[in-house]
């Protein structure tokens, strides 16, 4: 299967799915590890690190973008992430660090509900169309 969608930053990644049932700001959300520490997320706990995000949108704050940023340096973001509503936040992070550390973090405004959980998720965004493939575990 397919799906397409609108790249709101460049880049290519491989990745199982952790999808969040509310937003998620990564200044005071995240730690330096990745992990969700925002006690009021219902996913708090969880490790990001390397795999494909799927989540409607941000939550704020501006320095989420540069959070984001570091954690694309570090090697502890996500390795893509997919939304379905525009967010200005999460792309910037995702700039920033392509201007820094010459790093892309592909981002991509997509519908998602069709992609399983239990997949290998495959990201390509380039400047003019964005596609997300997969694999799934159980076939």
């Amino acid at each position: 299967m397919i799906i397409r969608g609108r790249t709101l930053h460049p880049g290519t990644a491989t990745g199982e799915p952790i999808r969040l049932t509310a937003p998620l700001s990564f200044w005071g959300g995240t730690d330096e590890h990745g992990r969700i520490v925002d006690a009021h997320h219902p996913q708090c706990g969880a490790v990001l690190t390397g795999r494909i995000l799927l989540m409607e949108s941000g939550r704020g704050s501006s320095s989420a973008s540069s959070v984001l940023a570091e954690q694309i340096r570090a090697r502890t973001a996500p390795a893509a992430i997919i939304l379905t509503r525009p967010d200005p936040i999460i792309p910037l992070g995702a700039l920033v660090a392509a201007e820094l550390y010459n790093l892309n973090l592909p981002v991509v405004l997509a519908p998602y509900d069709a992609i399983p959980d239990d997949a290998l998720l495959q990201v390509s965004a380039t400047p003019t169309e964005a596609t997300i493939t997969w694999t799934t575990f159980t076939q």
